[in-house]
């Protein structure tokens, strides 16, 4: 908690900076002394919430941002793309170990299928486009709609099967770990069923 007081200061005197604006302005903008300003930038005012919310309105931030808040409890996903050669992968899962979660964009199909290994278990779902897939000797196309599982020591492979991408979400686990689709549930019983 120490540490994240103490680089309040700094990171409000940043912003202010950035915005290339005085303490005087500042201080008429937010009605806080220009005193105070300058002790809350060096570290010699603990900063609160009563001198944080006008100088967060002032900038026109999030109180988060002036603060360094941590993202803890956002539930949110931050998509953060990675291009792998004609690919673009998405995690859409934050957390280390357990099942990873994926949406990739495969460009026009590669030349020549290159099957790899490796420890898992993997499903993956077709949102558009058509999926060549090759897995061990058996050589594949998922349309959109169709879903696939196998054990990732198998030799496998997947691209696109023409000139038009194909995007899927791929879903990982450690070996061991299998995903679970579940179908509806099945009617109650009724009367008519002998019960």
């Amino acid at each position: 908690m120490e540490e994240v007081l103490a680089a309040v200061g700094p990171r409000l005197k940043r912003i202010r900076q950035q915005r290339q604006c005085t303490l005087a302005v500042l201080s008429e903008a937010t009605g806080i002394s220009v005193s105070t300003l300058s002790r809350l930038e060096s570290g010699q005012r603990k900063p609160s919430l009563e001198l944080l919310l006008p100088i967060a309105h002032a900038h026109q931030v999030p109180l988060d941002e002036l603060v360094g808040a941590p993202p803890v409890g956002d539930p949110r996903v931050r998509l953060k793309p990675v291009r792998r050669g004609d690919s673009t992968v998405v995690p859409l899962t934050r957390q280390p170990g357990g099942p990873q979660a994926f949406k990739m964009v495969i460009g026009p199909a590669r030349s020549t299928p290159e099957p790899r290994t490796h420890e898992g278990y993997e499903w993956l779902y077709v949102l558009s486009g058509r999926l060549r897939m090759v897995l061990a000797d058996r050589d594949l196309v998922l349309q959109a709609g169709e879903a696939a599982e196998f054990d990732t020591r198998l030799p496998h492979w997947f691209g696109s099967t023409g000139d038009a991408p194909v995007e899927i979400i791929s879903l990982f686990g450690p070996q061991g770990e299998r995903m679970h689709v579940r179908a509806r549930p099945a009617e109650p019983a009724g009367p008519a069923d002998g019960i």
